[in-house]
């Protein structure tokens, strides 16, 4: 019988921390109450659990203050608020070709409405090199700007230089959103330190929590137009939407179970250290590099050097599309992955990996060089019969 090794953790993290499972149900048994909405008890406590859940989550990612953490339903709507608050008419918005669809679908839906005008700078879809004068040169031409730009690829893991990209946006006298879907949780991250004005980010993923959950980081004086006006618990007097954060950008009941759970995680992620988590997703990263450098018909995309990336890597196998290999590693392995474009389908581009896409591994806290070598050995045997099918084809 076949074991059970999950590779899909870009995706979403799997299994999530025993404390986090167990603070859904403490959140639900002792509290319950709508945060902010009443003054009984359990509505108090609703009320503290999520703030601590937000100090908690500023303490792991250095914010200045808990009320510059936002919560949202993930990185995608983090991202809506930040570009659509950002986005004046007749701005140019300057981005990567690296970006994920929830970075490129809103930019192209405004310039499809003639709001804006987007400017994409091609990044080295294998090495992840970026050219910072290109960059910096957009930044700096006359009139109204801002940028967008990942963290880090969901197709390779490969890392932008970031703080640079930030500082260059912030010199010119623009603002930079940042989306670290793919980095928080996995690096040491400090929003303070970073100098963006935004950072998005799932709960999902790096950061342990459930679905539904995600953060939008808004530095010190940045202040944009809310997706969303409604019911906040504050100003319940005035029709008019609060002016101050977070309440300004979190109308409705919120995902309270989930953000206790996402609080719990954090609080998981700062006792372990970002900085252990990420040596030990680099030490993964090489080992698996190592293993599959000698398999024939297997090309590796993404940088070389693991230190460079987080825990991700594609691969594309000569003869096979990357959809089979993805479900004949499921049914004869059990290693779970991810094929296909992985909706970055200009990253694909870059990598020249399009229409087709890649093979995504992405490993986890829980994954072992045990389950990358189990990994390794069904692409090896895959490359194989591939080699077999082409030398038949050709007798």
């Amino acid at each position: 019988m076949i074991g059970e090794v999950y590779l899909d953790h870009a995706a979403t993290s799997w299994p999530k921390p025993p404390v986090v499972l167990e603070s859904i149900l403490n959140f639900l048994e002792t509290a319950g109450g709508n945060v902010g909405r009443s003054g009984h008890r359990r509505s108090i406590a609703s009320s503290r659990a999520v703030s601590l859940a937000r100090e908690q989550l500023a303490d792991l990612l250095v914010a200045e203050s808990p009320d510059e953490l936002i919560f949202t339903k993930n990185a995608t709507e983090a991202l809506n608020l930040a570009i659509s608050g950002m986005a004046v008419d007749g701005v140019r918005i300057v981005t990567t070709s690296l970006e994920h669809n929830s970075v490129m679908r809103p930019l192209r839906g405004l310039e499809q409405r003639g709001a804006c005008t987007v400017e994409v700078v091609a990044t080295d879809g294998n090495t992840g090199e970026i050219d910072l004068d290109e960059w910096a040169a957009r930044l700096r031409a006359p009139g109204d700007c801002f940028a967008v730009a990942t963290h880090a690829s969901n197709v390779t893991g490969v890392l932008l230089p970031i703080a640079e990209m930030a500082a260059i946006a912030r010199e010119a006298g623009h603002h930079l959103i940042v989306d670290a879907s793919q980095s928080a949780g996995h690096v040491p991250l400090s929003l303070t330190a970073l100098g963006a004005a935004a950072v998005a980010m799932p709960g999902h993923k790096g950061l342990l929590g459930p679905s539904g959950t995600g953060l939008l980081y808004l530095a010190p004086g940045v202040e944009i137009e809310p997706l969303l006006r409604g019911g906040t618990g504050s100003l319940s007097e005035s029709e008019y939407q609060p002016d101050f954060a977070p309440d300004r950008y979190e109308s409705g009941t919120p995902n309270m179970t989930g953000i206790v759970a996402l609080g719990a995680a954090a609080q998981f992620l700062h006792e372990t250290g970002l900085d252990l988590i990420h040596a030990r997703a680099t030490a993964l990263g090489r080992h698996f590099r190592d293993a599959l450098a000698d398999v024939p018909g297997i090309t590796m995309q993404g940088p070389v050097d693991p230190d460079r990336s987080v825990g991700i890597a594609s691969v594309t196998i000569d003869g096979i599309p990357c959809s089979t290999a993805a479900r004949m590693l499921d049914d004869e392995w059990g290693v779970m992955t991810r094929a296909g474009l992985h909706c970055a389908p200009a990253a694909h581009r870059s990598l020249g990996t399009a229409p087709e896409g890649t093979l995504r591994l992405s490993w986890g806290m829980e994954t072992t060089e045990q389950d990358l070598d189990t990994a390794v050995e069904g692409l090896r045997v895959i490359a194989e019969r591939a080699r077999a099918a082409a030398s038949r084809a050709i007798a």
